[in-house]
């Protein structure tokens, strides 16, 4: 069910103009919350009111590419660096100097480079399942790990997975790697696949990661929490803590039961996790 008393609207973060679905006090401590593939704010709907409940401002964009949020045309405007420039300037736009930033997935991914080249945007940081890049980039040489991600070498294509990715398709993503029954009701389903209705810009993401060479990574210096369900079909779990040379202050925390989609496995733990973790 989606949850009543959010608020929604735009605001231009730099080259983009997003939207935004937020909760909680306007005053309060500001988290972003960054979703991943094939979603948009939706995958939040746990979350938003129980940071809300503890006090925070918690706003969930609809990343580029997705949903109400602008879509340019062309693979190199999906560049990660673009991507965390994003989220850099709408932390300023919400007229706030830093926030605490939380992302799953494609979403987590742009976390972790929002906190290596904007640190100052950054007071602490929270990743579920979505491996830092020194991990996926040492996960990639595994077989094991190259299998599971077969979609993103399909995704390379041009046009055809445009085509497939029709909304029966994104509808068995949610009801099949799921881990709890019933963790997506059919409107969470809707609404993901009315945010994938123009699906080039968020297969980009994938295409301008294996085109373009990105900055050079640095160090995390932000206090980090990495939640990790443990059934995930996409990434093995080997991948879940990075090294701590390049995130010093970490601490993972895994949940057994849960899939890659672990705040809707596990909303009520994954909540009370960043809820204490951001206090």
């Amino acid at each position: 069910m989606l949850p009543i008393g959010v608020e929604h609207f735009h605001v231009q973060a730099g080259a983009v103009r997003l939207h935004c679905a937020a909760m909680g006090p306007k005053d309060g401590p500001l988290v972003v919350l960054l979703h991943g593939f094939p979603e948009c704010w939706v995958t939040w709907r746990h979350q938003l009111p129980a940071l809300a409940a503890a006090g925070f401002r918690a706003v969930a964009p609809d990343m580029r590419g997705y949903g109400g949020s602008d879509k340019p045309r062309g693979v190199a405007q999906y560049r990660v660096e673009k991507l965390a420039q994003d989220v850099a300037d709408l932390v300023v736009a919400l007229g706030r100097e830093q926030a605490a930033v939380v992302g799953h997935d494609w979403g987590g991914a742009v976390a972790w480079r929002v906190a290596m080249w904007h640190p100052a945007r950054v007071r602490r940081l929270a990743i579920l399942n979505s491996p830092h890049p020194q991990q996926l980039s040492r996960g990639m040489r595994a077989l094991r790990q190259i299998r599971k991600s077969w979609y993103v070498l399909f995704f390379q294509l041009p046009w055809l997975p445009e085509r497939l990715l029709t909304p029966k398709v994104l509808a068995s993503v949610f009801r099949r790697t799921t881990a709890r029954k019933g963790a997506y009701e059919q409107a969470e389903i809707a609404a993901n696949i009315e945010a994938m209705r123009e699906p080039e810009g968020p297969l980009d993401y994938y295409r301008a990661a294996l085109r373009y060479r990105s900055p050079r990574w640095a160090p995390v210096q932000a206090q980090t929490l990495v939640i990790w369900g443990e059934r995930d079909a996409f990434l093995g779990n080997e991948l879940a803590e990075p090294d701590a040379r390049w995130v010093p202050r970490v601490r993972a925390e895994r949940i057994a039961g849960a899939s890659h989609w672990v705040q809707a496995d596990a909303p009520d733990e994954v909540s009370r996790l960043l809820v204490e973790f951001l206090r």
